[in-house]
């Protein structure tokens, strides 16, 4: 059987990317499609596999600049001849799934996320962008989700990373999808030994929707320790907290020093809205709770009062609220085979069998 994976561009290595490579070693023999492909950037086992790129890899500084690029790639898509190809994977967060399958082959959509600058999270890019930007994103914007959901017919079955994500794909493209949660490395986490200490951790880069703000805010205003670790922290920012004594800022980390993060914190603030957020299922894995936003993928990975909380507000005092129910109740947080049996469901092999499961079902492998 010929397969083609079409994943919307390869210039790092991030979630998305950790979905591919299990993709890959699931078959082995499948081909890449992609609009931007680094080489460089991305690892051994992708480019093993023969990577096939779209006009979009040509245009001036296509590395850095893709994404600039995004309204010239559902045209791109155009560029990629799958007729050959029995099982067609699109591995969807950028323009992916628009591609043309041939008639008798089966196209299975795993979409990390509907394209967010498109839907729910339209304003939040245009208020950060320049005047220049704002223009042409009016002008070309609603002609992109037209295309966005036009293509979702091309689709014959749609897999989710999260509840979340499923219901977005319902909203969007009136289509159900399968939750099928990512693999996340959880085994490297399970043997990490917890010696909590009193500090909080954010981890994770620092940008707007991630919400650093408010984790922040809550422990200078609780008169609490926290950690922030992660790329993006402005000089500003760390001007203006630091000299208060509960909080330093780490920047980016090795993944050791992470480990020794998750084994020392009291709790991971998670108070942003991720599509399915790897972060906590790493914390937990490692037996360090997870206090989240409850909203977004976290409500597929937190068991409530068991490996964590959730507070309701995006705001300082209502996780602060939270910190002091957990502080009340901390012993009820530290039983590390409930966290161990939670996680496993998050697993590499679990993903694996339930991607299996979806194509078997359709008698597609």
């Amino acid at each position: 059987m010929k397969i083609a994976i079409v994943h919307y561009w390869l210039v790092n290595m991030r979630g998305g990317e950790k979905v591919l490579e299990v993709l890959l070693e699931m078959f082995p023999d499948a081909d890449i499609y992609t609009h931007v492909y680094n080489r460089k950037a991305v690892s051994p086992l992708i480019n093993s596999h023969l990577v096939i790129t779209s006009s979009i890899n040509r245009l001036p500084f296509a590395k850095k600049l893709y994404q600039l690029y995004m309204p010239l790639m559902p045209n791109a898509l155009m560029d990629f001849n799958l007729q050959k190809y029995d099982l067609v994977i699109s591995s969807e967060a950028g323009p992916a799934k628009g591609v043309v399958a041939n008639p008798g082959a089966y196209h299975l959509c795993y979409c990390h996320s509907p394209m967010r600058d498109l839907w729910d999270m339209y304003h939040e890019y245009f208020k950060e962008t320049n005047a220049l930007v704002r223009f042409f994103m009016k002008r070309m914007i609603p002609r992109l989700r037209l295309w966005d959901i036009s293509s979702a017919n091309l689709v014959d079955h749609f897999a989710a990373n999260s509840s979340y994500v499923a219901k977005r794909i319902r909203r969007y493209y009136n289509r159900e999808a399968t939750v099928i949660y990512p693999p996340v490395d959880v085994e490297n986490f399970l043997s990490i030994e917890r010696v909590p200490k009193d500090f909080y951790l954010f981890f994770g880069q620092i940008t707007g929707y991630k919400r650093a703000d408010i984790a922040i805010e809550a422990c200078v205003k609780s008169g609490r320790k926290l950690v922030v670790a992660g790329a993006g922290a402005v000089k500003k920012l760390i001007r203006k907290y630091q000299r208060t004594g509960l909080v330093s800022f780490k920047g980016k980390i090795s993944e050791g020093e992470m480990q020794e993060l998750y084994a020392s914190a009291k709790a991971l603030l998670f108070p942003g809205i991720e599509d399915f957020g790897i972060i906590p299922v790493e914390a937990q894995a490692a037996g360090c709770p997870v206090i989240a936003f409850r909203e977004g993928g976290a409500l597929d990975t937190v068991k409530e009062n068991e490996t964590g909380l959730f507070f309701d507000e995006q705001t300082p005092e209502s996780l602060i609220a939270a910190m002091d129910f957990f502080e009340r109740n901390e012993v009820t947080f530290n039983r590390r085979e409930v966290f161990t049996e939670h996680v496993r469901q998050f697993s590499k092999t679990a993903f694996i069998d339930r991607m299996r499961r979806v194509l078997e079902e359709r008698k597609r492998i």
